[in-house]
């Protein structure tokens, strides 16, 4: 999974950058650089952790988020994004999730700051870098659909002209609502407007624990998105500490879970992902999927071949593999579950395929 950090220059990017990968990029003055931090880390999961503990394997490889911070986003981003080139709004198209970290902090003057402001500012330059994208092809796809009217051409035709009128009225493309088949014509010009959406609200230290009013006052524009608070400064300083110091400094301020742990399930939720499980002596391993995914598909992901020549799948969820104290105990016990094709994988499960190419 690959997540991109936005917002307005002193928002608080990089510092939370540091605080969810361990790093100590520069922060402040960051805006218009033709450079990005990039960092991944891997995800947090006890359940990989203890399954690693049974098993004892010579390998055990959690799932990993790759996070990217750009430069501030300013007036005029959205329409110099060609010229930006690395580090700039381009460095974008590829993320899954965009995290919109909003300023819930007086500015260095003291005068308040409307996050509801900040985030539509930041949307407008995205929504206007698609807008180039859109305008350009639509120059030479109006042509080429008219004259051939090959009805796929003038389908993504269509399309983008309806991107167009929504980003002419104010809106965004993820406001939009296309099928499977107009998502896939869709897909390739990765529009910055048509991403998930994940609020971070950086509050000041002495407003831990105000979260959700904070969360409350963020208004109408928010109510749809999803959204957590803290406060990027104290998440880099406690990322800084042995695991031991990090539990005891969150627990002397309430806070329940770190930055990291809340943001990397935030943007699970946001994504509709789960995670299932492959063990054995060589390796135990953590698979990354979106949730709905049936058993060959999520074969697929561990090797092609494997959902090519898929034949069934022996399965058990996570827990009860730990209970039962492995695989052959629970194939001795007849604890395994032997699914067919249409078995949807469940969020835990650990797999085993059985297949023939």
């Amino acid at each position: 999974m690959q997540i991109g950090l936005v917002g307005l220059p002193g928002s608080g990017k990089t510092t939370l950058f540091n605080a969810l990968v361990r790093a100590n990029a520069e922060t402040g003055g960051y805006a218009g650089q033709n450079t990005a931090n990039r960092g991944t880390i891997r995800v947090p999961d006890p359940r990989l952790e203890r399954l690693s503990s049974l098993f004892n394997p010579r390998k055990t490889t959690f799932a990993t988020v790759e996070y990217l911070d750009i430069g501030g986003i300013t007036a005029g981003s959205g329409r110099q994004e060609e010229q930006q080139g690395a580090g700039g709004l381009a460095d974008l198209r590829t993320m899954d999730v965009l995290v919109h970290v909003l300023r819930g902090f007086p500015d260095l003057a003291g005068a308040p700051v409307t996050p509801g402001a900040d985030f539509e500012s930041v949307e407008l330059e995205l929504a206007i870098a698609d807008l180039e994208v859109i305008e350009r092809r639509l120059t030479r796809l109006s042509k080429e659909a008219r004259s051939t009217k090959q009805p796929d051409l003038v389908r993504e035709w269509e399309l983008l002209e309806q991107c167009k009128q929504e980003i002419d009225d104010g809106g965004w493309i993820r406001n939009l609502q296309f099928s499977p088949e107009d998502e896939k014509r869709l897909r390739g010009y990765r529009f910055l407007s048509q991403k998930p959406v994940l609020l971070v609200l950086n509050i000041p230290e002495e407003e831990i624990g105000s979260e959700t009013s904070r969360l409350k006052e963020l208004g109408e524009f928010a109510e749809r998105l999803d959204k957590l608070a803290l406060c990027a400064k104290v998440e880099m300083e406690i990322a800084q500490l042995d695991a031991d110091d990090a539990v005891a400094f969150l627990d002397d301020l309430g806070i329940e879970e770190s930055a990291l742990n809340r943001m990397i399930t935030a943007s699970y939720q946001l994504l509709n992902l789960i995670s299932f499980f492959t063990v054995g002596e060589n390796e135990v391993r953590a698979w990354t999927v979106t949730r709905g995914i049936t058993a060959p598909e999520a074969a697929g992901t561990v090797h092609s071949d494997m959902e090519r020549g898929f034949i069934r799948a022996e399965t058990l969820d996570w827990q009860a593999m730990l209970d039962l104290g492995g695989w052959q105990a629970a194939k001795e016990k007849g604890a395994l579950r032997v699914e067919g094709k249409q078995y949807v994988v469940m969020d835990g499960d650990v797999i085993n395929v059985r297949f023939s190419v």
